[in-house]
């Protein structure tokens, strides 16, 4: 039997380093709004039974009108996030169903996640408990202060940390609840919450390719991956002509 599986896909950051217009949320990657192609993936999943999508209140209109009838028909409740992304996540969870046994929580502009990766990261939080894609670090990595290189680091077991993370329901509960005792100011990811507990989180190896859209720049590259990974075959018939094919 599989576990019932919330999403929270935050989208309600200020996109300060994004610039532009629109924020990088919003922005159109092959044809599709990036925190769209996020929702999209997690409404394809049987065992997903609630999505709740974080998004600034300033957005509300944009959202509504822009999407509102797709984030209908996907099932998706908009919630609104706070000023820091642990902040948006706590606001989030307190809207989460009492029969959610395991909590996705996903970028919403890491828009070319794989949908093994999800298998993969959610079977293994179902083990475990708490699971995150990351990717192993292949740059070289110097440690610097004041434009000076002090050492290179050792990469052999560094790993870049990705979305989604997927705990289990009262354990990520838990690990918010302990957010008044830590230095709100390093907090970065979910998974810190949880390790903060002296909780173990298991790793599911990826690649560069479940890219961030950070800069502008990065929706090219995000399209390129997009483009360049095999198209699902059509299921039945596509066309008036395709029985003649056989």
């Amino acid at each position: 039997m599989s576990e019932n599986v919330a999403a929270i896909i935050c989208a309600a950051g200020a996109s300060s380093r994004f610039g532009g217009k629109r924020k990088k949320t919003f922005v159109d990657v092959g044809g599709r709004a990036a925190f769209l192609r996020s929702v999209e993936l997690f409404d394809e999943r049987d065992d997903v039974k609630q999505i709740l999508l974080a998004i600034a209140p300033e957005d509300e209109e944009l959202v509504n009108v822009k999407w509102g009838p797709n984030l209908k028909f996907f099932n998706v409740k908009i919630c609104f996030g706070g000023t820091e992304r642990f902040d948006t996540v706590a606001k989030a969870l307190e809207l989460v169903k009492d029969d959610i046994d395991l909590i996705a929580v996903h970028d919403a502009v890491r828009c070319c996640i794989k949908s093994q990766w999800l298998d993969e990261v959610i079977a293994q939080a179902t083990k475990t408990g708490a699971a995150v894609l990351a990717c192993p670090v292949t740059a070289t990595v110097k440690e610097a202060r004041d434009n000076t290189i002090i050492k290179t680091v050792d990469r052999t077991s560094l790993y870049e940390a990705q979305t989604p993370q997927v705990f289990k329901t009262d354990l990520l509960k838990k690990a918010y609840a302990n957010i008044a005792n830590l230095d709100k100011s390093n907090i970065s990811d979910d998974s810190q919450l949880v390790e903060a507990l002296g909780e173990k989180v298991s790793i599911v190896k990826t690649d560069s390719s479940n890219i961030k859209i950070t800069h502008k720049s990065d929706i090219a590259i995000a399209e390129a991956i997009l483009k360049s990974r095999p198209k699902p075959k059509p299921q039945g018939p596509t066309g008036p002509y395709v029985e003649a094919q056989w």
